[in-house]
């Protein structure tokens, strides 16, 4: 199955059940293993479960096999291995403590969402370059400097 389409699937499989801070990075450089890893938050163990079934759901809908999932008895981190791409669901708490965006994430991929928020992940639209879907990395920004009131004299 086309990449593109896998990754377009998972990440509507996410927006259909209002998933948070979706991410899509290109894994294909660090593992021959599989070639996306897709991290997305859930506010509660009812949400990351209902979102792995979601994706699980749309996966299958365009062709695609689910390999397996993981932590669903649970609910706070539950992975959804699509072959190609694996999906990890966090709870907020659990993702900023394993901050899997540091290990997989250095090579974001762009992915428009539907709610038009913005480029995450990859456009299914556009032609399979690999190299035109990875993003820069991110600009640091420097705070803006506050500039000094003035008072008026009295």
């Amino acid at each position: 199955m086309d990449i593109r389409k896998l990754q377009r699937a998972i990440v509507d499989g996410l927006e259909d059940v209002k998933a948070q801070d979706i991410r899509v990075f290109n894994t294909s450089h660090l593992t021959e293993l599989f070639d996306r890893v897709v991290v997305a938050s859930g506010t509660s163990n009812r949400q990351t479960k209902a979102l792995a079934n979601s994706v699980r759901e749309k996966v299958k809908e365009v062709g695609g096999d689910i390999v397996s999932t993981e932590g669903e008895d649970i609910g706070e981190w539950v992975l959804v291995d699509c072959g190609d791409a694996v999906v990890h669901i966090l709870q907020p708490a659990l993702r900023q403590y394993y901050n899997l965006e540091e290990i997989w994430g250095d090579k974001p991929v762009r992915v428009k969402l539907a709610n038009n928020t913005g480029f995450v992940g990859a456009r299914p639209s556009e032609p399979i370059d690999d190299d035109e879907d990875e993003l820069d990395a991110p600009a640091v920004k420097k705070p803006a400097r506050k500039a000094a009131s003035r008072r008026s004299a009295k």
